[in-house]
């Protein structure tokens, strides 16, 4: 090794991103897309957490941004939900990507839509709204989940019904999975609503529970908390009125550092 070529070792930065491959792209509608990615070797997270994903600008510099994994954290490949931002300064380039480009990948995942973070109970909701299906995504098709709780129900509400196709399709091709399904069958339920067409279950999920019409047409009991956990992950308006609604019905917030009856979301993409 020359002297020249030590110097460049050096300057490598073990924090930098990787780069990975584009496996595949979907869009679902004219605001939102699904992307896979390559998974490093040596990439571990818990499902729910996010990473930074990006792409470089101009000057070579990177443009990264908070992703929730959507994939199971079992799965080779990495999976990614997002919207498209006509303006956004990553997402109206990401929007663009295909099968064989290439996209930053983070190293250190976070979070606090793990289950670690909150204490054992009977049922575990998952309230979501937009993109922030995604993490919820991750966790539905992790064992461990139905280990710890006897019922799983993801909430996911979107404006228009198309929206919904994701959080759809997902829990349809794990519930019909021959090797994994049978481990959420019998516990795992969708619950979807539409705020702005018409739709079987139509509304905020904010007046959704508050009017317990949720809890209705589940056939559930309201929160209580006693058996119920909740994971909320949502636009910074949505988390926060969920805060509040968990709290009105005696849940207290929790973490990493000191689990207990929810959990919520603060990471965005734009």
């Amino acid at each position: 090794m020359t002297a020249n070529t030590s110097a460049i070792v050096k300057k490598v930065n073990p924090n930098a991103p990787t780069v990975e491959t584009v496996l595949g792209v979907t869009h679902y509608t004219d605001h939102l897309f699904k992307f896979t990615i390559t998974r490093p070797q040596s990439f571990r997270f818990r499902s729910g957490e996010f990473i930074m994903i990006g792409l470089p600008k101009e000057d070579g510099k990177p443009l990264l941004r908070a992703y929730s994994v959507a994939s199971p954290n079992w799965d080779d490949t990495l999976e990614f939900y997002s919207i498209k931002v006509a303006d956004g300064p990553l997402t109206s380039r990401l929007q663009k990507i295909r099968e064989g480009d290439t996209v930053l990948l983070g190293r250190k995942p976070v979070g606090t839509l793990v289950l670690d973070a909150l204490t054992p109970a009977r049922r575990l909701y998952m309230f979501s709204t937009g993109t922030g299906f995604a993490p919820f995504a991750s966790l539905l098709r992790d064992p461990d989940v139905y280990e710890a709780y006897d019922e799983v129900i993801v909430t996911h509400t979107c404006r228009e019904v198309a929206e919904l196709q994701y959080s759809q399709e997902t829990v349809a091709a794990f519930l019909n999975d021959p090797d994994i399904g049978e481990i959420g069958r019998g516990k795992l339920r969708l619950y979807n609503s539409c705020t702005r067409e018409d739709y079987p279950q139509q509304g905020r999920i904010s007046d959704l529970i508050r009017s317990h019409k949720l809890f209705d047409d589940l056939g559930v009991p309201p929160l209580n908390p006693d058996t119920d956990r909740a994971m909320i992950c949502g636009s910074i308006a949505m988390t926060q009125e969920l805060k509040s609604i968990m709290e009105e019905f005696g849940l207290k917030e929790g973490a990493n550092s000191e689990p207990a009856d929810f959990v919520i979301e603060r990471a965005f993409v734009g």
